[in-house]
C-alpha cells in the first residue's frame, strides 16, 4: 500500500504540510512519496507559477488581494473556473503517473492536485483526502470532490458546508505538524539572558520588516529580536547591516521549532501552516502584515477566538508587543484558548484514520 502526497510551492505552507504528513507517515512504516504536483505533469509550468505567486505578493500583496477578490466573485457565478479548466487539461497524465507508480490514495495539500484528481475521479477509481492549509473555505475549493476533507477546526465546518461540502466527508482533525515537529528537542545556539522575540516573515519574508525592526529596537531594549528572513536573501543582508546587539537575523532555517520553543513571544505574517505551528507549541502570538486575502481571513480567526493580537501597522505592533512582556495573564489566556481550539495531535489522528478507514 502506497500513498502519494501532492503538494504545490506557491507558498511554504503547503510545502510544510505535507512534509509533516510524510514524516508521520514514515514513522508509521507507510510507504509514502511527496512531490510537487506541476513537476509531474509539467515542470516549466510549475516554476512559471511559483514565479507569478512570488511576483504576487510583491508591493504589499495588491496583486494577490485582486486576484482572491477575483477567486471570490467567481466563485459564487457556479460556473467551473478557469484554474479547474486548466488543471483538467492534465487528467491523463497525472492518471497514468498515479497508475504507473501503483499509489492506492493520494492526499492533497493544494487546490490544484485536488481538481486534477476530481476530474480523474470522474472516469476512474482514485481516493483522495484534502488538507486545508488555511483557516478559512479558500475560493474554488468546492469545485473538487475528495474522499474526505480535512480542515483546521470545527470551528470553520459552517463555513465549508456552506461551500458545499457535505459534513460526514469533512475531518475536523486540525492541520497536520508532526510529533517530530512538538516534539524536537534541539537546541539553538543563542544568548538566553533576555527574553526572546521571534520575529517571522513566512518562507519568503514577505512585508516591510526592516522599518518595522527599526522601530522595535528603538522602542523596547531590553530583549532580543530574532527574526527569520527566510529565503529573503536581500531582506536578511538589509537587516544584517543594522547595528544592533539586541539583533539576531538569520536566513533561511529548517529547524524553526527549536527557535520557537527559545521564545518568549512570536511575531509573525499569518500564514496558515506557521500560525498552528506557534499555537501547538503554545506561544503568545501577535498576527502583523497579512498578505490580503486568505492571510487577513487566518489572522481574523485567530485574534476572534483569542489565540493572537492582531497588529495592523507598527504602532499597533510594538503596543501589542508592551502588552504581552507585561501582561503574563494575557499571555496565558492566549495560550489556555490555542490549547482549547487547536489539536496538537492532528498528524498523529490523521494517520490513524487513514490506516483504520484504507485498510494500510
Amino acid at each position: 500500500m502506497k500513498v502519494l502526497i501532492l503538494s504545490c510551492s506557491t507558498g511554504g505552507g503547503h510545502n510544510a504540510c505535507a512534509k509533516y504528513i510524510k514524516e508521520q507517515l514514515t514513522l508509521n512504516n507507510i510507504s509514502c512519496n511527496l512531490i510537487n504536483y506541476l513537476d509531474v505533469v509539467n515542470k516549466k509550468t510549475a516554476d512559471m507559477i511559483e514565479k507569478m505567486y512570488l511576483t504576487s505578493t510583491k508591493k504589499n500583496g495588491n496583486l494577490f488581494k485582486n486576484v482572491y477578490k477575483l477567486g471570490e466573485i467567481y466563485n459564487k457565478s457556479k460556473i467551473k473556473s478557469p484554474v479547474y479548466m486548466l488543471n483538467k487539461l492534465l487528467k491523463d497524465k497525472m492518471y497514468n503517473y498515479i497508475k504507473k507508480n501503483k499509489y492506492d490514495l493520494i492526499i492533497c495539500t493544494h487546490l490544484f492536485p485536488s481538481m486534477v484528481l476530481t476530474e480523474i475521479k470522474k472516469e476512474h477509481l482514485v481516493r483522495f483526502i484534502n488538507i486545508a492549509t488555511d483557516y478559512e473555505c479558500i475560493p474554488f475549493w468546492n469545485e473538487t470532490n475528495p474522499d474526505y476533507f480535512v480542515i483546521p477546526s470545527i470551528l470553520l465546518k459552517d463555513k465549508f458546508i456552506a461551500k458545499g461540502f457535505k459534513e460526514e466527508s469533512l475531518l475536523f482533525l486540525g492541520m497536520p505538524i508532526s510529533t517530530n515537529f512538538i516534539n524536537n528537542t534541539t537546541k539553538v545556539n543563542l544568548k538566553m539572558d533576555k527574553d526572546i522575540i521571534l520575529i517571522v516573515s513566512g518562507s519568503m519574508g514577505f512585508g516591510p520588516l526592516k522599518e518595522i525592526i527599526i522601530k522595535l529596537l528603538e522602542e523596547i531594549k531590553d530583549v532580543y529580536f530574532l527574526v527569520i528572513c527566510g529565503t529573503n536573501k536581500k531582506l536578511k543582508a538589509e537587516l544584517k547591516q543594522i547595528n544592533n546587539p539586541n539583533l539576531i537575523v538569520k536566513g533561511y532555517v529548517n529547524n524553526m521549532s527549536s527557535y520557537m520553543k527559545a521564545s518568549k513571544i512570536i511575531i509573525s505574517k499569518p500564514g496558515g501552516l506557521t500560525t498552528t505551528e506557534v499555537a501547538v507549541l503554545n506561544k503568545p502570538l501577535i498576527h502583523m502584515m497579512p498578505i490580503p486575502g486568505v492571510e487577513t481571513y487566518n489572522a481574523k480567526f485567530f485574534s476572534d477566538n483569542k489565540m493572537s493580537l492582531y497588529a495592523s501597522n507598527k504602532e499597533e505592533i510594538i503596543e501589542n508587543l508592551q502588552k504581552l512582556l507585561t501582561n503574563e495573564k494575557l499571555c496565558q489566556q492566549l495560550i489556555n484558548n490555542q490549547q482549547k481550539v487547536i489539536n496538537k495531535n492532528s498528524a498523529v489522528d490523521l494517520v490513524n484514520f487513514i490506516k483504520e478507514k484504507y485498510n494500510f
